[in-house]
């Protein structure tokens, strides 16, 4: 019987991609474990708070999308999320409250950093490709020379 050591390419054994493999999980496992220690941190007060009026009824929004400064991040909430809020009027209990809320010009620059992501995913890509492609051409113009120097 054949082992199952045998069917693994040798190529995935290289330390340099092993390297790659544990850095790439251990980013992961970062990420996942430090949002769900993230999470836990919140207070047991905070935890059981009443839903927002705009949530439960229909609003008017008083006061358009705009960034917030620096003490109403720290003490609005709504701020908290993503550095926008809009002050909003429920109809029916004729409340205001601040809403979070995401703004053209933070969505135009998240795009343009997604996009900047992707073009420069490309390049590398682009260029591992030209380089794996050259170095198998030289290692079958080898093979090759090695068969015509046996003749």
């Amino acid at each position: 019987m054949e082992s199952a050591w045998r069917r693994v390419p040798l190529a995935c054994c290289r330390p340099r991609v092993l390297a790659l493999h544990a850095l790439f999980w251990g980013l992961v496992a970062l990420r996942v474990f430090g949002a769900a220690l993230l999470a836990e941190d919140k207070p047991a007060a905070a935890k059981v708070s009443v839903a927002p009026c705009w949530l439960l009824e229909e609003f008017v929004v008083t006061v358009e999308c705009s960034q917030c400064d620096a003490f109403q991040t720290k003490t609005r909430p709504a701020c908290g999320h993503t550095g926008y809020m809009e002050k909003v009027n429920c109809t029916k209990s004729n409340r205001d409250e601040y809403k979070s809320c995401r703004s053209a010009v933070m969505e135009e620059r998240l795009f343009w950093k997604f996009e900047a992501a992707m073009l420069s995913v490309t390049a590398l890509s682009a260029v591992s490709v030209v380089l794996r492609q050259r170095r198998l051409d030289r290692l079958a113009s080898e093979k090759v020379r090695r068969q015509i120097e046996s003749i």
